[in-house]
């Protein structure tokens, strides 16, 4: 059986990038799919760390710019696992724009990725259920049910 775990557990809490001149487009800020693309990759290692297992993209929800980052800006990826099913997780990501001289910090990205946990023959394998713990914890815990039942077009109490 799954051990069940703590949502700090499979946290991925400071993961940077800088912006480059290949990241831009047309406009000079960050291409929008680069950054989903970094945090796809992110928000993987959570579920990874979580479940153990292998783990593949099933959807991404509520994806949110809001703001634009600028090339030489630092970006700082967070991703934790809000909730899990049977096979599948929520994994929660955050993104900041980081100020290196000051340390301030303004939210950019935030986004809602489900993965599936999958065996060697790539179906889909149980893996543990997540505690929350604080508050915080909580109500994402409670918010990722109520995005899956829209996901599964059942009613969202």
């Amino acid at each position: 059986m799954n051990k069940t775990k703590t949502i700090k557990e499979s946290v991925v809490a400071d993961y940077p990038y800088t912006i480059f001149p290949n990241d831009l487009n047309a406009i000079k800020t960050a291409f929008g799919g680069r950054v989903m693309e970094i945090a796809d990759r992110v928000a993987a290692i959570s579920a990874k760390r979580h479940s153990g297992k292998i783990c593949v993209t099933l959807g991404i929800d509520s994806v949110r710019f809001l703001e634009p980052a600028l090339e030489g800006e630092t970006l700082i990826f967070k991703a934790a696992v809000n909730r899990v099913w049977k096979s599948s997780m929520e994994v929660g990501v955050k993104v900041l724009i980081e100020d290196f001289q000051t340390g301030a910090t303004r939210h950019v990205v935030s986004a809602y990725f489900t993965f599936v946990a999958i065996n060697a023959r790539r179906r889909p394998i149980n893996i543990a259920e997540i505690i929350p713990e604080t508050p915080e914890e909580k109500r994402r815990y409670q918010e990722a049910d109520q995005r899956r039942k829209l996901r599964l077009g059942e009613p969202a109490i």
